[in-house]
């Protein structure tokens, strides 16, 4: 018990699961898709970057969400595999607020950068002639930065105050990382103002802000899909905000899960499995949803596999031609 500390210098992460055999699996199917996450959003990051014809408004918002979904997945589950690693579960309390703050703000950014790639996806449907001169570089690289600026902003009230807090029940957190709402509940600090404030800002700023803003693009997309004569050009219509619509359900069915539920002592391991799933599952996703019905992103990862190849081949034979130059000025 620590009702009477004022100062915490480090928390203890429980980790995923307390049962010993399962830890081994766990962490070998954590460390899979981290890698597989990393592997899988560089590729098509670096795709975006140096094909031409992905440097479009919708994969500059692409490769926007593969920074942030890497970054999301190293900031929460690095300290998860690593104290399997040294069986280290501490985390100095200001590592913690750190790594809460940032957590908070990428979720946020992720949100955010849905919602611009859902506005992107109704000009470029209901407004094509438009396209080009409406999502212009600017306006993209505007929409863009207001997103990573509002989304690093607007967190840093609620972890303001909880890094204000001295008094804990525990230094146990029950949670695989530093979450806002497992912190709470160890606080023994009155929580009341912190609780109204996290209702309101995911309320009207996290959760519902964005998830309009992502809404209502679609209901003019639909509207406009429907009006399209021929199911060949509704089909091909939808198709090109399939992969978008995917993503973003999943990612909202997700936050749900772990936000959203009760806050009951039976829902604290299915809310640390959501969590597990959105900062694991849904990074590693990404890059496979907007990749595998995607020809652009195919012709695209095709052309760099060759481009790839045809410098490797190059780099082969200008070795072999200078060691067969030295080996001959040696005789």
């Amino acid at each position: 018990m620590f009702s009477n500390q004022t100062h915490i210098r480090y928390f203890i992460i429980n980790g995923i699961t307390d049962v010993p055999e399962l830890q081994l699996p766990i962490f070998l199917l954590v460390l899979l898709i981290y890698l597989i996450t990393l592997g899988g959003n560089m590729t098509l990051l670096l795709l975006v970057c140096v094909d031409h014809r992905l440097h479009s408004p919708m994969y500059f918002f692409l490769g926007n969400l593969s920074i942030v979904d890497m970054s999301s997945s190293t900031i929460s589950l690095c300290k998860t595999l690593s104290s399997f690693i040294t069986r280290d579960k501490s985390v100095s309390y200001i590592s913690c607020m750190i790594q809460m703050y940032m957590f908070g703000s990428l979720m946020s950014n992720e949100l955010l950068i849905l919602a611009a790639m859902s506005y992107d996806r109704y000009v470029a449907i209901c407004n094509p002639l438009r396209y080009h001169m409406v999502m212009d570089p600017k306006t993209c690289s505007l929409l863009a930065s207001s997103c990573w600026v509002f989304s690093f902003l607007q967190i840093i009230p609620p972890v303001g105050i909880l890094y204000s807090f001295s008094c804990y029940f525990s230094i146990e957190i029950n949670h695989f990382f530093c979450d806002i709402v497992p912190l709470m509940r160890i606080s023994c600090d009155d929580t009341s103002f912190l609780e109204k404030l996290l209702f309101i800002e995911a309320v009207l700023v996290f959760c519902l802000t964005p998830f309009f803003l992502t809404l209502f693009p679609y209901i003019f997309i639909i509207n406009t899909i429907l009006k399209i004569p021929g199911t060949i050009g509704r089909r091909k219509a939808f198709y090109t905000c399939s992969s978008h619509l995917t993503a973003v359900i999943l990612l909202y069915i997700t936050l749900i899960g772990q936000y959203l539920t009760p806050n009951l002592s039976s829902t604290l391991d299915s809310q640390k499995y959501f969590a597990l799933f959105n900062t694991a599952a849904v990074p590693m996703l990404n890059p496979l949803i907007y990749s595998l019905k995607n020809k652009d992103v195919k012709k695209a990862f095709r052309w760099t596999r060759g481009q790839v190849k045809k410098y490797l081949s190059e780099c082969s034979l200008y070795f072999l031609s200078v060691i067969s130059q030295r080996s001959e000025s040696r005789l």
